[in-house]
């Protein structure tokens, strides 16, 4: 393989026991992507619970309490990969309690996989999690209609499961929805597209996986680079080296191009662009690369680069955003917190709690505090300005986290608006 193969992330959600599990055991089995150890572990567990057949959500249902319900709590991940492409899946809880991890999941994730029962069809779980998907701008989401073999495989309650989602679809902002029938039990247009589904012209899933482009996700127009390291080797050899170390997170950047060092504004050209396996002429996301400048100006870690000519980010010390508060401890107005946006950390304050967002119908309702799992609109002041931009823009330098300075501990993620 390739070891440049493009890696695709993403995730799956649903109602409780529509299949998620299965679902990506069927995909993990049939692309032959597990070892005979595990699936003969799997297989002893399951001829102990009397099943008939291999039982194969057990591939990702690892927590002892997940296979002690029957249920996924925490956020499984798993990685295979075919010869087209790299995957990461995160197999994401389906009870509202666990919204949470779904938001952590999702935060990064190319795609999403909507599963729907189709003996139940559009549930109040199905809403919520393809708002969240909407929220956290998935820029892709496959409506997978699961256990098509409960219903004798009938096109007509596809087709009707289908309208009445999109149709909710359209209320949220999805960018690209495609619609596949499956029964991840027996493996029917999961990898192979079986003999059930004949009415079905579409491809398989895991050839749309293989197929969907993901090169436009990233922005490619808007040059992003925060500063994570100042680079200044104590030898001999490298004794006038000054250079800076960070990840490109949007757009790209050449040799020669003025560049904008923010919140100072000043300016300089980009002298050299250094990589561990040496020099380049152009740079672009996602790679991590340390950048030597024409001109000596102090820059420190947090500070962002961009192209002068570029559209510019916003530098500013308060602005609004949706938070999804992760913390078992309540939001406290009157204490202060951390906020970490890219490689910049600063103490802030909420200065407004607007409102709380129902995830399961989407209504507003005043709030005063926030508790586990709540998304809400809020508004914060920061100690020192950051650079940032529209999560709709640029997910990387939309998005931020909230830590309690007290415990270390990661109590909030925030999109920025």
């Amino acid at each position: 393989m390739n070891t440049n193969t493009q890696l695709l992330r993403f995730i799956t959600a649903g109602s409780v026991d529509d299949g998620k599990s299965t679902l990506i055991g069927r995909l993990l089995h049939d692309s032959k992507s597990i070892f005979e150890d595990q699936f003969s572990a799997i297989a002893k567990t399951s001829e102990k619970r009397g099943m008939a057949a291999v039982d194969l959500s057990l591939l990702t249902d690892g927590l002892q309490a997940e296979r002690e319900q029957g249920i996924t709590i925490d956020v499984a991940y798993r990685y295979f990969a075919t010869p087209k492409r790299k995957f990461i899946i995160g197999d994401t809880p389906g009870h509202e309690q666990y919204t949470r991890n779904m938001v952590t999941a999702a935060s990064t994730a190319n795609l999403a996989i909507i599963l729907i029962d189709a003996r139940k069809g559009v549930l109040t779980q199905t809403k919520r999690h393809s708002y969240l998907a909407s929220l956290l701008n998935v820029p892709h989401v496959v409506l997978a209609v699961n256990k098509m073999d409960m219903v004798d495989y009938s096109q007509a309650r596809f087709e009707e499961i289908v309208n009445e989602y999109k149709a909710f679809a359209a209320q949220l902002d999805l960018h690209d929805v495609h619609c596949i029938p499956l029964s991840a039990l027996n493996g029917d247009m999961v990898v192979d597209r079986g003999e059930n589904l004949d009415w079905y012209k579409g491809p398989a899933l895991l050839e749309f996986l293989e197929e969907v482009v993901i090169d436009r996700d990233v922005n490619t127009s808007d040059f992003r680079f925060p500063v994570q390291w100042v680079c200044r080797p104590q030898t001999n050899e490298y004794h006038d080296f000054r250079g800076f170390a960070g990840r490109i997170e949007a757009g790209e950047v050449s040799l020669g191009d003025e560049i904008t060092i923010l919140p100072s504004g000043r300016t300089s050209r980009v002298k050299e662009i250094v990589t561990y396996d040496g020099n380049l002429a152009t740079a672009f996301a996602p790679q991590s690369v340390t950048l030597r400048l024409a001109d000596e100006i102090d820059i420190s870690r947090g500070d962002m680069l961009v192209k002068s000519s570029a559209h510019a980010p916003r530098v500013e010390k308060e602005f609004e955003a949706t938070l999804c508060w992760l913390s078992e401890s309540p939001l406290d107005k009157g204490r202060k917190y951390l906020v970490k946006h890219t490689t910049r950390t600063a103490k802030c304050l909420f200065s407004r709690l607007d409102y709380r967002v129902d995830v399961n119908t989407l209504e507003q309702h005043a709030v005063e505090k926030l508790n586990m799992n709540d998304i809400a609109r809020v508004a914060l002041k920061i100690q020192q300005p950051l650079v940032f931009d529209s999560y709709d823009i640029d997910r990387a330098t939309g998005s931020f986290i909230v830590i309690d300075e007290a415990s270390n501990n990661t109590v909030a993620a925030g999109m920025i608006s």
